[in-house]
């Protein structure tokens, strides 16, 4: 029987190119999955994100990512537990719980609105990943060391979400509004003084309230809002505290 002898290490022939060594290929795993996912939801938005768009980021075929994801809505959980673990977590003090509170919803905002309309993955979800659990624990946590009932902290918590991740979409659409290569502030400035025109031409006899509030309507910026409807949602909360309610 013949034997195949080894091929040496030849330097390239003249008149030839010399051939790429293609680099070697990261092991497919669950957590280089998700990260591909993830930058291609901050390049393109959520509704690029499909195993076959991320199976062509990763040079693959979308059935080898089932051996490590069941599918899309796993992997947009997955996508959303990941970019939870970002958010920064204050250790609880009962004399300053409703201002962690406040702080902490203002970084969970943060975060959702850094990575395009990953809040649409949230809404209607129950957090069962290990990161999204740690923030929901931490609310709870600051609403607890502050006297707030439990019946009333476990409605909350689902209430702040809902507030949070309709604000973070919110940003979102306003940003992505904007054409290519236009700044998105000065695109929804314009939008809102072309509201403000409508608004003012609106028929005094049949919207009296509305064309007499023109200017408060449309006085705060986004930031201004936020800051407004979660000062309200906190000092709701607040009037729930009952001393008797403290831990310890």
């Amino acid at each position: 029987m013949a034997t195949t002898r080894p091929e040496p290490e030849l330097p390239t022939p003249p008149g030839r190119k010399p051939r790429r060594t293609a680099p070697p290929r990261q092991p497919l795993t669950q957590e280089f999955i998700v990260d591909t996912a993830i930058r291609v939801l901050d390049a393109e938005g959520l509704e690029a994100v499909t195993m076959r768009r991320v199976a062509q980021e990763l040079g693959t075929g979308p059935a080898s990512l089932y051996a490590h994801v069941s599918g899309k809505e796993e992997l947009r959980e997955l996508m959303l537990d990941r970019v939870a673990a970002e958010i920064r977590l204050p250790v609880p003090d009962p004399e300053r719980w409703q201002e962690q509170l406040h702080e902490l919803a203002s970084e969970i905002r943060r975060v959702f609105t850094s990575h395009r309309d990953i809040a649409m993955v949230s809404m209607g979800m129950v957090p069962t990943g290990p990161h999204l659990l740690d923030v929901a624990e931490a609310q709870l946590a600051l609403m607890r060391a502050g006297g707030v009932p439990k019946e009333i902290a476990g409605i909350a918590v689902d209430t702040l979400g809902m507030f949070l991740d309709a604000g973070a979409i919110e940003d979102t659409i306003h940003l992505t509004k904007a054409p290519p290569g236009a700044d998105p502030w000065e695109y929804f400035q314009k939008y809102i003084g072309e509201v403000r025109a409508y608004f003012n031409a609106l028929p005094p006899d049949r919207y009296p309230v509305v064309s007499g509030m023109v200017d408060e309507l449309i006085a705060m910026d986004g930031e201004q809002r936020f800051e407004f409807g979660l000062g309200l949602l906190v000092r709701g909360i607040a009037s729930y505290v009952e001393d008797e309610e403290r831990p310890g």
